[in-house]
């Protein structure tokens, strides 16, 4: 009778052994992500940083003011408010996609935006790399942009550092935006 406790004893602690690696080995590889979640208020305009040239449409992410951010399938919806200092802000909506795949936001003729999400191996931060089309002086103009999002340790606000490249200027621009939580 005792050998038949063992036997079962033993089997328990193997199938919890075998329930316990494979869950620490995924959050290893990134299951354990940051919670972009909520609403948030950036403490300046991003346009103080530098960004006016790469969007010059209100709505959009690359220039909010507020965003408001919910998990969905396979990714995340951004609702941000967006404007021009001195203008009313404009409503925009964005989903960011996991899957590799790009996404793209039409402005009009000739203006718009392709994005791809990524995350870090760690979890831990979103890099977003976007190609900008606009018309500057009746000619088409690509700007190129990367951010990477990293919510801090307390999650009481997301910094989000953005680096802009293209012809329109001699040199990258670079700035950075510090969202806090409301609420």
């Amino acid at each position: 009778m005792k050998n038949k406790s063992n036997v079962w004893y033993s089997l328990a602690m193997v199938l919890a052994v075998m329930m316990y690696v494979p869950v620490q080995a995924g959050q290893k590889n990134g299951a354990q992500r940051a919670d972009f979640s909520g609403e948030w208020r950036a403490k300046t305009s991003i346009a103080m940083g530098g960004n006016i040239v790469c969007c010059f449409d209100p709505g959009d992410r690359l220039l909010a003011q507020t965003m408001k951010i919910a998990p969905q399938a396979g990714g995340l919806t951004v609702a941000v408010s967006s404007g021009f200092p001195g203008t009313a802000p404009v409503a925009g909506l964005e989903k960011m996609s996991f899957d590799g795949k790009a996404s793209e936001i039409a402005h009009g003729r000739g203006r718009g935006k392709k994005f791809t999400v990524k995350w870090s191996a760690d979890g831990r931060t979103l890099t977003v790399n976007s190609t900008v089309r606009l018309i500057i002086d009746q000619k088409q103009t690509e700007v190129y942009v990367t951010e990477v999002w990293n919510l801090s340790p307390n999650g009481k606000s997301i910094t989000v550092q953005a680096n802009a490249r293209s012809g329109l200027y001699s040199k990258a621009r670079a700035w950075k935006t510090v969202f806090e939580k409301v609420g």
